[in-house]
């Protein structure tokens, strides 16, 4: 097939039917209708981390089950041989679908707009009943309040708190009068609401209109079909669920309908082969798979479809981080600000390739993901960041961080934090970096000790030589870029190749140029002699010298786990 015949990968869409009618790659995930239907209760809650799929489900099922919707959208896909299913409920209801990803306001009042805002648009796609002869003037006036249309027509969205709680009971009931069918109501990522109000203070107020909705759509609808539910967490405690006895939760650690949110392994591979990149795919699951939804193990959708289109422009492209810019790395913050020795213990064992048993919760309420320690376990399993590797022993599981992605944010954030930490003695970093520019071996090794005593290693097992040689290399970069009036580089082409880092101090014409290795088997000695050898052998210098610096100092440091050695040589 030539490459201009082939479908374009759908980035950032979550629209099913543009994905239909498009012609874009759509991995078939259609039978998730069928299992939805045969297992689901009333109501249904679906918990998965971001970027895996959610939305483009919930668009999906809004296609299938709308009245009026295009049947042709379906055609050749797997739901499609399941022909008394589809005749028994595709077309058949009403459906509300709405978002709540996009309620993050920065306080009570803007949330609520938005929230006003989000339902109202979705109320005035039925703006055809107030044609209805099947409605009452009592009707129309009902449905004019969630709409709150102007003197021009447009939706004003700005509804009381009465009619606000109370809408998307109000909509389906009037659905059902006007159609004869109960509604399907489907709510996307739930629980945003909930995070934000948590983060920007506002929390006990939006538990309040939450939970009025949800009791009014979910609990006392006489007019709802069935409900389905996204969302990263089970938030229960707050009483946001109370009474659904009949709502049936889908976890991570569920078995059922595990395979439809994420690609599967099969998946992946006939995409690669589609687009004639197979021999990508060890590289590519390395990085994007390893995530365990009940008992099938899927790949990250976003990154595997992100990076294979960057591929077809660029084949060499190596993999990169693409879900950590879609996500807020809060919770690893948390842990390693509160982490104590044994929790550093256990966040070195992760990033070396181990695993940690722990008793996870999957009902925590925003308010306290983070009073313990082990609130924030949970959240990371929860939010992707660990996964569950194997069989759970009673309550514990066996964690694991998933991939070379997700390891990848623990290093960078686990850098981060020791830089931070690091800047908060001023004067013990001041007199680290002018220990560079003097020279002094004794107190470089000596501070640069005491840091990575206090903070996280990087232990001697399953992490590569250069991943670790990169996060020391990060690590000091970090700290000596403290010094503002220093120009601090990194990896630049210097010299027969590229030095880990170079400073240049102008204003006394003296240059630095620094080599970090990792002492695998912890003989530093050996270590040093390495970074020294290779600054000299390929002229790393050369470039301080052309840059008119007449003082050039060559620095070595070998690092092992805690402990280091510095050298230096100055002409």
């Amino acid at each position: 097939m030539d490459e201009f015949d082939k479908k374009r990968l759908p980035i950032g869409i979550e629209s099913f039917e543009e994905i239909r009618t498009d012609e874009y790659y759509y991995v078939d995930k259609t039978a998730f209708i069928r299992d939805l239907l045969r297992r689901r209760g009333k109501v249904n809650l679906f918990t998965r981390p971001r970027r895996f799929g959610k939305t483009l489900n919930m668009d999906m099922l809004k296609s299938f089950f709308q009245i009026g919707g295009d049947r042709a959208l379906f055609d050749g896909l797997d739901i499609a041989g399941e022909t008394g299913l589809c005749e028994r409920y595709m077309g058949k209801f009403p459906v509300i679908s709405v978002s709540l990803k996009g309620v993050n306001g920065l306080d009570y009042d803007m949330a609520r707009a938005l929230m006003c805002l989000t339902v109202g648009r979705e109320a005035m796609k039925f703006y055809g009943l107030l044609d209805s002869d099947r409605l009452t003037d009592d009707d129309k006036k009902v449905y004019r309040q969630l709409i709150n249309v102007d003197s021009t027509g447009q939706g004003v969205y700005d509804m009381s708190d009465a009619t606000l709680m109370g809408s998307l009971n109000t909509l389906s009931a009037l659905l059902e009068k006007h159609y004869g069918s109960k509604a399907v109501i489907l709510i996307d990522e739930y629980d945003v609401p909930l995070a934000k109000a948590n983060e920007q203070g506002y929390y006990d107020r939006m538990i309040v209109l939450i939970r009025n909705m949800f009791e009014q759509a979910l609990k006392t609808n006489s007019s709802l079909q069935f409900a389905v539910l996204t969302g990263c967490l089970r938030v229960s405690k707050e009483s946001i669920f109370t009474g659904l006895n009949n709502m049936k939760v889908f976890s991570v650690t569920d078995e059922d309908c595990g395979a439809y949110f994420g690609f599967t392994d099969a998946e992946v591979r006939e995409m690669l082969a589609y687009y004639d990149l197979s021999d990508k795919y060890e590289t590519i699951r390395d990085w994007y798979d390893g995530y365990r939804f009940g008992d099938v193990d899927v790949y990250c959708p976003w990154d595997v479809i992100y990076y294979v289109d960057k591929l077809q422009a660029q084949r060499t492209l190596q993999p990169q981080n693409y879900w950590a810019n879609t996500s807020s790395n809060e919770v690893l913050k948390r842990l390693l600000e509160n982490a104590s020795s044994e929790t550093r213990d256990e966040i070195e064992r992760l990033i070396a390739g181990e695993s940690v048993w722990k008793q996870v919760s999957e009902e925590l309420t925003y308010k306290e993901l983070y009073d313990s320690t082990e609130n924030v376990w949970s959240v990371l399993f929860a939010t992707g960041y660990l996964t569950q590797q194997g069989e759970p022993d009673g309550k514990l599981r066996r964690l694991v961080i998933p991939n070379r992605e997700i390891h990848d944010i623990f290093m960078t954030q686990i850098r981060d934090w020791m830089q931070e930490k690091a800047r908060e003695d001023r004067e013990r970093l001041r007199a680290f970096c002018e220990a560079f520019r003097d020279a002094d071996g004794e107190k470089v090794q000596r501070i640069f000790g005491e840091y990575l005593h206090e903070t996280v290693s990087i232990r001697d097992t399953a992490v590569r030589k250069e991943l670790k040689e990169n996060f020391y290399h990060g690590f000091l970069l970090g700290l000596l870029r403290f010094k503002e009036d220093w120009k601090v580089l990194s990896n630049r082409e210097s010299g027969q190749g590229y030095a880990d880092i170079v400073i240049e101090i102008y204003a006394e014409k003296t240059g630095i140029v620094i080599e970090v290795k990792y002492a695998e088997n912890g003989d530093l000695d050996a270590g040093c002699r390495e970074a020294m050898e290779q600054i000299g052998r390929k002229d790393y210098a050369d470039r301080l010298g052309l840059g008119g610096m007449s003082r050039v100092i060559k620095c070595g440091i070998a690092c092992h786990v805690k402990n280091c050695k510095v050298v230096f040589e100055k002409n």
